[in-house]
């Protein structure tokens, strides 16, 4: 499998960030990838401020328009296309994340099973998590998801490692409180933490994390992508603070 792991700078403009999609998309099919991977919350950010009056808005039906879109992107390029996405359903908001095959249908959607997504206080009627963990067999292989800080429950790690899927998509939003690409800090802190919990999980993991635009309110993420095998071995990344592909033989 060649995938191709997309760190596109996200903004508040939702067009603008369809349009980055659909170019990555295009650029990673003119590079004979098979699968693309999108970072967690892709269309909007993880841009949610725990007032639902502007939260849900940024919530998309699944299946609906905005998947209507990315299928149609999926289909006209020939490509899989792995996302994450807030997702509306009624009047309740999830962070989630879909799998979409070469034809435009959904083959897998995964709902954030970790809370910590939204604020503590934030109304649990309307901001919700999920709670199954499923794989999709393809002629990829056999893939499932996890978003963010699911990895390090160590509860839902042990889900996944049960499923042994033969690949895991970790879309995710990862930023530091005083908004940095801190490279060294990442290099040094924060990712031998991550190889520790893919070692645990046991499965070769691809992960994409966007780059926030200094208009997006909440967290600015800071990007960087990075495949790692499931012995916890970090097989290639794409450095913090700047967009692109990162395109790995696998």
């Amino acid at each position: 499998m060649k995938a191709a792991l997309a760190v596109h700078t996200v903004s508040g403009d939702v067009e603008a960030n369809f349009r980055a999609i659909e170019q990555m998309t295009g650029e990673a099919a003119d590079a004979d990838a098979d699968l693309v991977l999108f970072p967690e919350a892709a269309v909007t950010g993880l841009n949610n401020t725990g007032d639902p009056v502007h939260d849900l808005p940024l919530g998309q039906a699944i299946p609906g328009a905005v998947t209507e879109r990315l299928g149609a992107q999926a289909r006209a390029r020939g490509i899989w296309l792995a996302i994450g996405l807030l997702e509306r359903d009624g009047d309740r908001l999830y962070d989630s994340a879909i799998l979409v095959d070469p034809t435009g249908k959904i083959r897998l959607k995964y709902r954030r099973i970790q809370p910590q997504w939204h604020g503590r206080n934030a109304d649990p009627n309307v901001y919700c998590q999920g709670s199954d963990l499923g794989k999709v067999d393809t002629p990829l292989g056999s893939f499932a998801f996890l978003l963010c800080g699911d990895l390090f429950d160590d509860g839902i790690v042990d889900r996944v490692r049960e499923l042994s899927p033969d690949w895991l998509l970790f879309p995710f939003a990862r930023c530091f409180s005083d908004g940095s690409h801190d490279q060294e800090r990442w290099d040094t802190e924060e990712l031998p933490e991550y190889l520790a919990r893919v070692k645990r999980v046991g499965t070769t993991t691809l992960m994409a994390n966007y780059l926030a635009h200094e208009d997006l309110g909440g967290g600015r993420s800071f990007g960087g992508a990075f495949v790692v095998s499931g012995d916890g071995t970090l097989i290639d990344s794409l450095p913090l603070g700047r967009s692109g592909l990162l395109s790995v033989e696998l």
